[in-house]
């Protein structure tokens, strides 16, 4: 049976929930040829700029989408990673590119933060054209099986005790793992050290081979903690996750902190309406895919569909939002 005849009653709850709300978008969503307009088609392969290292969940997920956005548009979508600068390097290099659609980028949260505590030579609501939002990260405290803290009580309880003493990975200065990581600080009085990584595949690797204490991001680790060899202190999540019940919230242990981490897909300034509608599309239909639900789940993420003008609005929001929250925490200059 084909992926398009895949029947709704084989799929779990929660991907017939996802079909379902795919589906009651598409009138909403419908292509610029509906409307009259010729449709864009890429005349070359298409690369995307991709902020995180090669192996981590963002590349899986983003080469997943590649390969079915490649049967719709044509031309083989091709993902480059350019890793640097917190996560925003992708963006920031893409900015650059021709407006003609072949060179695109996906975008971490980060680069909604950066321009608040930094000298930046792009802004990212009058630089990018917004396209889709993809997903977003669930975000947790997660240290090796063997680890001598059973709880997040007892972690606190040392980083309070030996501030800046224990260390843990995180995608950058400013990531928001570093940023979960300073609200918990704030909150409860411990001192951690943050050590920035590349992407998830390197602080996995480096907690597995202990040279840091534990991890404060995204669930890279979830499959390792699958197989016995990490265990989760807490989620920042804003309730308990379904696939990992026994874990507490950082909420409920009175800790408020919450890792919100979504990413999506841009293009430089100027790219015209029929060029985002093909794309959005073509990226829309690949996360209508049941297998992507599969692959989510896998690391423990969810869609976050958006609308080129809901992926806006949302920026707009969160670049003013964020502003203070960053203040706070001593990384925006007042």
């Amino acid at each position: 049976m084909s992926r398009r005849q895949t029947p709704l009653r084989s799929l779990s709850p929660i991907g017939r929930r996802r079909f379902a709300a795919f589906a009651a978008t598409a009138v909403l969503a419908a292509p610029a040829i509906a409307r009259g307009q010729t449709a864009w088609r890429p005349s070359r392969p298409i690369t995307i700029y991709n902020p995180f290292a090669p192996g981590g969940v963002t590349d899986i997920h983003m080469r997943f989408l590649a390969e079915r956005a490649t049967k719709t548009l044509g031309q083989q979508v091709l993902i480059e990673p350019k890793l640097g600068a917190g996560g925003t390097l992708a963006a920031a290099q893409m900015q650059h590119a021709k407006p003609d659609g072949h060179t695109l980028a996906c975008m971490s949260i980060n680069s909604l933060r950066y321009p608040h505590y930094q000298e930046t030579s792009w802004d990212p609501l009058r630089d990018f054209a917004y396209i889709i939002g993809l997903s977003a990260y669930t975000m947790g405290i997660v240290v090796r099986t063997d680890s001598r803290w059973q709880t997040i009580e007892e972690l606190i309880a040392a980083g309070k005790r030996e501030p800046e003493k224990y260390n843990y990975g995180t995608s950058g200065a400013g990531g928001t793992g570093q940023l979960l990581m300073i609200e918990v600080e704030q909150a409860t009085g411990a001192k951690f050290t943050s050590v920035p990584y590349k992407g998830g595949a390197e602080w996995m690797q480096a907690l597995m081979g202990g040279h840091i204490d534990f991890i404060s991001d995204a669930a890279q680790w979830a499959p390792f903690v699958e197989a016995k060899q990490a265990r989760i202190l807490a989620m920042a999540t804003e309730e308990r996750f379904p696939r990992f019940p026994d874990a507490p919230t950082l909420t409920e242990r009175g800790i408020k902190a919450v890792g919100l981490s979504p990413y999506g897909l841009v293009g430089p300034k100027d790219l015209s309406p029929a060029i985002i509608t093909a794309v959005h599309d073509a990226f829309k239909e690949a996360m209508a895919d049941p297998a992507h639900d599969k692959l989510l789940d896998q690391y423990i993420q969810g869609p976050w569909y958006k609308s080129p003008a809901d992926y806006r609005a949302f920026a707009e929001k969160y670049f003013r939002d964020i502003r203070p929250i960053l203040m706070k925490a001593g990384l925006a200059k007042g």
